[in-house]
Parts: structure tokens; sequence; C-alpha cells
């Protein structure tokens, strides 16, 4: 499958097909738009917590780095990690949950699904040419956003995109760094963010098998634990322990299937992945990963804005499916072209966490906070 494929005419310029995809995301609202979507703490909470902008930045930075090591296209995978999250609802996980929720009930079994509504985004809600929605995009980059999670085939996902995109075969090994790009980001920079905002302490984690080898290469540094540069040090070594470990594993794969550009819908889906984290490592990460469920995760003071923006969900869906006409208009006038319930899931998909507290303080006169 050529990488460099897109679904609609297009006239080259100076840029690289990739370069192309990293800078239509960039400039394209929906990626501004994340500067005010909820990671893990609410974006009013304060100026330091990461948002879905920062994160997705970070976790280009990282995917960069891997790409670039293991002799893969960086570029194209820093335009699927900038693309990753395009789809997320306001307040985090918790509204994108809910309003899958809120769709099944009615009766309309897709519901919603963040990884594939990123993909709608890029292919079909974005509105910047005459001729065609979407970015247009590459095939490479699209399937990077498409096949996030396996198994890659849907029981939502429609026909043609079925037709397309080869859902029997792996993703290129650069989606694949994306991936495990973004887990490393999110694992360190949530506990950055957890022990900033005294939710957690490295108490919480000291029994763990990778905070022991973390913390012995923030040590080796001359920084101890209660130094105030110890948290920094903590979380950059912990980001480099990852890195390092995924790079040393993933060599060997990455060299089997190197190629002269990406390998799209090539490695049979069946197939273990090519790169990824040692099985040592691998296990203590997700022994970490559930710690962090466990103490920050459902912190009693997250969990409550996290209920808050579920019923803020819950009251626009309920505003919106009873009074269309509270819809902005550019929503309104894409009712002749879609059912009126995924209008409704993509208007508030696309919104900020504050668009959402503004418009639901809007229409019932109540304020969340």
């Amino acid at each position: 499958m050529d990488p460099t494929r897109r679904f609609y005419p297009l006239q080259e310029d100076f840029r690289d097909p990739f370069s192309r995809d990293r800078d239509r995301v960039l400039h394209c609202s929906s990626f501004r738009r994340l500067e005010y979507k909820t990671q893990v703490f609410l974006n009013h909470e304060g100026d330091y917590f990461r948002t879905r902008l920062t994160h997705s930045l970070e976790v280009s930075q990282i995917a960069r780095t891997l790409a670039r090591t293991l002799g893969l296209d960086e570029t194209l995978s820093e335009a699927i990690a900038l693309s990753h999250d395009l789809g997320h609802t306001p307040f985090g996980h918790v509204g994108g949950d809910r309003l899958d929720a809120l769709l099944k009930a009615e009766g309309h079994p897709n519901g919603f699904e963040h990884n594939f509504q990123s993909f709608r985004v890029v292919s079909t809600l974005e509105k910047r040419y005459k001729d065609f929605d979407g970015l247009n995009l590459t095939f490479a980059t699209l399937e990077g956003i498409l096949k996030h999670s396996y198994p890659y085939d849907k029981a939502f996902f429609p026909d043609w995109v079925r037709e397309a995109f080869a859902l029997d075969r792996h993703p290129s090994l650069e989606a694949m760094v994306v991936d495990h790009a973004d887990e490393i980001a999110y694992t360190s920079h949530d506990i950055d963010d957890g022990i900033k905002y005294g939710l957690i302490g490295f108490e919480d984690l000291e029994d763990l098998e990778l905070f022991a080898r973390v913390d012995a290469m923030a040590r080796a540094e001359g920084i101890e634990r209660g130094e105030t540069l110890y948290r920094h040090r903590f979380v950059a070594s912990l980001i480099r322990l990852l890195v390092e470990d995924f790079v040393a594993y993933s060599r060997p794969g990455s060299e089997r299937f190197r190629s002269v550009g990406p390998l799209c819908a090539t490695i049979p889906a069946t197939e273990p992945l090519p790169v990824g984290f040692s099985p040592e490592t691998s296990s203590a990460l997700k022994r970490l990963k559930k710690r962090l469920f466990e103490r920050l995760y459902r912190h009693e003071k997250i969990v409550r804005n996290m209920y808050a923006g579920k019923k803020c969900v819950d009251a626009l869906y309920r505003a919106y499916s009873e009074e269309p006409a509270l819809m902005p208009d550019r929503q309104k006038a894409l009712r002749s072209r879609r059912p009126l319930h995924r209008v409704i899931a993509d208007t508030i998909a696309s919104m900020t966490d504050r668009y959402a507290m503004k418009s639901y303080h809007e229409i019932y006169g109540i304020s969340l906070h």
C-alpha cells in the first residue's frame, strides 16, 4: 500500500507528504481546541497541568525520538502523534464514556469512540477545502490514527473504512511507535501532575519494581528524595528508562521490517507487534499504571471533577435532543447530512471544557463550579 496516497487530488508543493500532513493538523481548529480539553486535571485548576494539547506535543516529541533512533520516518510519527487525540471530548475519558452510554441508551449501537472520532475529525469533520471534507491526509497518517488499538476492525466502522484500510493488517511501525510514546507520555506526566497537585506521593509508588529502577537513576545524579529537583529528575528518568527499553527491544523487529518507506497494511495482524517494551518492563509498567488508577485517577478530587463533567455532557445532550436550535449554526446546518444524534455527539465532542461549562450555564442558568 502506497503510504503517501491521498483520497483526493492534491497539487504538490515544497513539502514532503508527511510534513504536509503535520502542517494541516497543526493549523486545524480541532488541534487548537485541545488547549482547553482535560487530560486528567481540569484546565481551570491551574496553569501547570497538562491538557490534551500539551500531552499531544509531548507524545510527538517522544515519538520522534523513538522513530529517529530506530531509523523510521520521524515526520510520519509526528503527524500521527499530533492527530491521535483530536477526537477526545471535554472532561477527559469520562466525557467520551458518557457520550457513548447516552447514544447506546437511545438505541444507537455504534455509540461514541474517541479513536474513531479522531479519524472522523481529519477525514470528515474538519472543513478547509471546497471540493471535499476533511484534511485529505495520506493513507499512512490516516491508518495510524484509525488503527490505534487491536483488534483493528471495530463493529461500528463503515464499509468504506473496511475496504480502504486492510483491517486484517498491522499499521506502520511509525504508528506502533506513537502508541507506545503515548503510554510513556501519559504515565510519566500524570505522575508529575499528581505529585505536583498533592494527590499522590512517591511513598505510594515506592514498593513497585519500576519505581526502584527509576529512583536509582535519579539518585545516581546526586538528587535525593525530598529535594525540589527530585520530582523533575524522577519523571525524566522514567521517560529515559522507557525510551531506552523500547529502543533496545524494538531494534531487531524494526530492522526485520525495514523498507524504503513506511510499511503500511502489510504485516498480518495475527503476527505479534515487531516493536514494544521488553516483557519485564511491560509487566512492571502495567503494575505502575494499576497503582496510578487506584491512587490517582480514582482520587476523590479527580472523581468529583469528572462527575461534574459527566453531568454537563448529560445535560447538553438532553438539551440539544429536545431543542436542536440550541446548537451552533454550523452544527444545525449539518442535520440535512447526518442523523441528529450524530450531529449532537459531534457538537459536544468538539467542545472545550470551558465552552461546555459555559453552554451548560447559559442553557440551565446553573454553574458547575
